[in-house]
């Protein structure tokens, strides 16, 4: 992990999993403290805590008052899929990522899209196409529309530095998504893109997150074909 990511608690949860994952920590065993694992990261001690308490929300922390924290003995079956930095995605498997803005400007949304996300016909959204590479290869296309109206200042940032995934994760919260996976044929438009024949299968995912009941984003990751997504149980 390098230090950048200890700036978000994402990053952090990410490196105490692996170390759950990896048995470097034990079921059952006791965890550093907060303030240790602050120190350790070189980052405030309420990243630490935001970080382990999603965990133990998803039952893969046990915490008790004056008695320290443990890894679970018996981690729940609750399944927590948790929105990936694309940037560390790629890195991880071992390549060099790269990021290209095609667009970004506000416009109306769709009324398909409107509709799905509870908002008045024609509200006006960011809307914000990029690519991601892995090794000069084209590796996903994000497709993304904003909420305006949630978050007006994203206007102000500039997604040809930041990608809109990275931004959302460090600076909007949210409390809920809906996430479907799908395969696709590739369209003139993508299959140039992802350097794919026309017609190509794509691997597909739409997620769209909520802060309480109001939208945050709506987001269509194409993947290059070949993609394959890992997880572990």
């Amino acid at each position: 992990m390098t230090i950048a990511d200890t700036n978000s608690w994402r990053g952090i949860q990410a490196e105490l999993l692996r170390r759950i994952n990896e048995r470097e920590w034990l079921p059952g065993s006791l965890v550093p403290s907060e303030a240790d694992l602050a120190i350790e990261f070189g980052c405030a001690r309420a990243t630490v805590n935001r970080a382990m308490r999603e965990m133990a929300d998803a039952g893969l922390l046990d915490r008790k008052r004056k008695a320290g924290t443990r890894v679970a003995l018996h981690p729940t079956s609750r399944v927590v899929l948790d929105i990936p930095i694309i940037r560390l995605e790629v890195e991880q498997r071992g390549a060099e990522w790269r990021y290209s803005l095609i667009e970004s400007s506000a416009e109306p949304a769709s009324l398909a899209l409107t509709s799905r996300l509870g908002l008045p016909r024609d509200s006006e959204m960011l809307h914000v196409r990029s690519l991601h590479y892995a090794d000069n290869r084209p590796f996903l296309h994000e497709d993304r529309w904003i909420n305006l109206d949630l978050l007006p200042h994203v206007r102000s940032v500039d997604f040809s530095a930041i990608s809109a995934n990275e931004w959302l994760i460090q600076n909007a919260p949210y409390t809920a998504g809906d996430i479907s996976f799908s395969a696709m044929g590739a369209d003139a438009g993508l299959a140039d893109l992802l350097d794919a024949p026309e017609g190509a299968a794509l691997f597909v995912i739409d997620r769209i997150t909520w802060d309480k009941d109001r939208p945050v984003t709506a987001v269509r990751l194409s993947y290059a074909p070949g993609y394959r997504m890992n997880t572990k149980i």
